[in-house]
């Protein structure tokens, strides 16, 4: 048997010691009551984790994600319609267009016969024509944007979430701990 030397004796007395201070320290009601509390919130989080892995929650999970989806989706649709409003000056157009139209209705008004003549009528009416067709045009892309938000079942899917949700939220509640 080899002899231990004295810097190991040392080492392994200063061990046991600061094991007996921690077995002395763990018997202090602090500590238990800190331990305890450990516990509790363990036995919480192994619970909001059972939870979590539930068919219900994996499918409010699921619905989340889509429904970020649908609205990412949405909002670029949205974006590019608008983008492409922009572009055509759709919207301007239609805005100098109705201010043409107001002053050709307002000239109307004036008692002087001679300031509508028959081109401005032609160029009304197809300046109202033009309008018609832009508004149509926007009323198409709008509508093709929301039938493709319906589609998603969007709305569905977030009702069923919040509903899942709270369910399992008062479930959770309304147990004893």
């Amino acid at each position: 048997m080899e002899m231990i030397k004295p810097s190991k004796l040392s080492e392994i007395k200063d061990t046991v010691s600061d094991a007996a201070e921690l077995m002395r320290q763990i018997g202090n009601p602090e500590v238990m009551e800190s331990l305890n509390k450990v516990k509790d919130t363990t036995k919480i989080v192994n619970e909001i984790i059972q939870g979590l892995n539930t068919p219900e929650m994996v499918k409010n999970i699921e619905n989340f994600r889509l429904i970020s989806e649908n609205m990412n989706e949405t909002s670029v649709k949205m974006e590019n319609t608008m983008n492409h409003l922009k572009e055509t000056d759709v919207i301007y157009d239609a805005s100098d267009l109705m201010k043409s139209i107001k002053d050709k209705i307002n000239s109307f008004a004036d008692d002087n016969p001679k300031s509508i003549n028959g081109q401005d009528l032609h160029d009304m009416g197809t300046a109202s024509k033009e309008m018609m067709l832009s508004v149509k045009y926007l009323i198409n892309e709008i509508t093709l944007c929301l039938v493709s938000s319906k589609k998603s079942t969007m709305i569905h899917n977030a009702n069923d979430t919040i509903k899942e949700v709270s369910d399992i939220y008062k479930m959770v509640t309304s147990q004893p701990r």
